[in-house]
């Protein structure tokens, strides 16, 4: 057994939950196995335990599998900065920025690392369960592609074409995937699967009938909607799930390059805990206890977003009445007197001004801090397992208050008040002990919730949702030789 890799008919199909739950089943059926993404687009990113960066959906796979995430699944990631330009990470570093047309010209010299990574996880592993990106239906990004038939060519992975029902034309979506690809693609394809079924599946007993005479491919099942996907961290900022009901209210502003979202997740499942995100347009509600400004891959591009939906002023009026400020990473540097960017490193060169809430000032450098980090949160001495992941360094007279105490000193800051309060430390609220003592401070009692345990028993809840409704054992010998 080697490799088998899952596409997509098109994007947002669920490939990458799929992958998560096969990886477990695997797991669970005695294998050893690891995800693989050859190249990943994404600003929710994970540090390795090799000191790198990958996609966050690909460390979430990894725990799938048992592993520690490591740069080698996810060999090249984008991280978009603007609506034409992305970061280029390869092998869990920083390579360029570049314009979609100049990525274009980059590509096919990806494909050597990309190889490289996929055999060493090869030589280690029993299986390897590889995901695409978007669609090999967009042909006209096959020319150098290293993302879904580029790659499965060049490693000799067979593919199995995931559908996905629930946005219609699922039919239109598989027959039309084998219309548009060279005959040579289309021969890699051996399977497939339709996702997110909602009803009885054998209402759809006729179309999978005719998806499998008009193309000739192998059905792999019909996949009924997960109900408990939204306990798990979403690849795509739209997919961001909220909370309902009543309780004491957080506020997290969805920003147009929001970057590691999944420092949310934690509080998801909170019970008396709403959460809820403000999108363009839409004012920060006068009654929530706190409003958190998250990471984003672009601090001025985002400081100037902010500011056209009128959430500076919300912010000030919010902290007038009472309420409390946490900023995130890039959120953290907006909430200090200014953004400095001499060097032109996250777009055009120059200074902004930041939102004044924090005594702090931010300059933009070229190294980037990837690391995994232990501290003590200053107000309630609770310990912090956290993950850095930012460029710039940011200092003021509220550094004097720090968030949290690390090895290496003072971290983060905070106002003299104690309301406003930032940090560089992602991923905080995965604590247990941390978070329930931080969540008390708004007044929600203790829970005694185990999040760790939560997602481990999601996952293992996903694999029998698979092992249930498709064909594993078919899926897994396609990549038998």
């Amino acid at each position: 057994m080697t490799a088998i890799m899952i596409q997509g008919a098109g994007s947002n199909v669920g490939k990458s939950l799929i992958v998560a739950g096969l990886c477990r089943a695997a797991k669970l059926r005695g294998l050893s196995v690891a995800p693989f993404k050859p190249q990943n687009m994404s600003n929710n990113a994970a540090v390795t335990v090799d000191g790198g960066e990958i996609g966050r959906a690909q460390a979430l796979q990894a725990l799938a599998c048992g592993l520690e995430p490591h740069t080698d699944m996810n060999p090249v990631l984008l991280k978009p900065e603007s609506e034409v330009g992305s970061q280029v990470v390869v092998q869990g570093k920083r390579v360029a920025t570049v314009k979609a047309r100049e990525y274009a010209a980059l590509k096919p010299s990806l494909m050597a690392p990309v190889l490289e990574s996929f055999r060493r996880l090869q030589a280690k592993h029993d299986l390897i369960i590889v995901e695409g990106a978007g669609s090999p239906a967009e042909v006209n990004l096959r020319a150098g592609d290293i993302a879904n038939m580029g790659f499965a060519m060049a490693a000799g992975v067979p593919v199995t074409l995931v559908g996905d029902i629930d946005r219609g034309g699922v039919i239109a979506q598989m027959i039309g995937t084998q219309a548009v690809l060279a005959r040579e693609d289309e021969a890699m394809i051996k399977g497939f699967l339709i996702n997110k079924f909602r009803g009885d599946p054998r209402l759809f007993d006729d179309g999978y009938r005719l998806i499998e005479s008009r193309t000739g491919w192998q059905g792999m099942g019909v996949l009924p909607y997960f109900p408990e996907a939204w306990r798990l961290p979403a690849e795509d900022a739209l997919d961001i799930a909220e909370t309902t009901g009543q309780g004491v209210k957080i506020a997290c502003l969805q920003l147009s390059r929001i970057a590691n979202f999944d420092d949310l997740d934690p509080l998801k499942s909170e019970p008396g805990l709403q959460v809820v995100m403000i999108r363009a347009g839409e004012a920060i509600p006068g009654d929530c206890a706190l409003v958190i400004i998250p990471g984003s891959k672009s601090t001025r591009g985002d400081l100037a977003y902010l500011r056209q939906q009128g959430w500076d002023i919300d912010l000030v009026a919010h902290h007038r009445r009472g309420g409390r400020i946490l900023g995130i990473c890039g959120g953290y540097q907006m909430l200090g007197t200014r953004v400095s960017d001499p060097e032109g490193i996250e777009g055009p060169a120059g200074e902004t001004q930041g939102l004044g809430l924090l005594n702090i000032q931010t300059t933009m450098t070229p190294d980037k801090r990837l690391t995994r980090t232990r501290a003590t949160h200053a107000a309630t001495g609770q310990p912090i397992e956290a993950y850095e992941i930012h460029i710039g360094r940011s200092d003021g007279p509220d550094r004097a208050r720090p968030f949290a105490l690390t090895q290496g000193g003072p971290e983060g800051a905070q106002s003299p008040d104690g309301r406003v309060m930032g940090s560089y430390l992602h991923g905080m609220f995965s604590g247990d002990a941390f978070r329930a003592a931080f969540l008390a401070a708004l007044g929600l009692p203790s829970t005694q919730r185990n999040h760790g345990a939560e997602v481990e028993a999601t996952l293992d809840h996903l694999a029998a949702h698979i092992e249930a409704h498709l064909d594993v054992s078919a899926i897994l010998k396609l990549g038998q030789r």
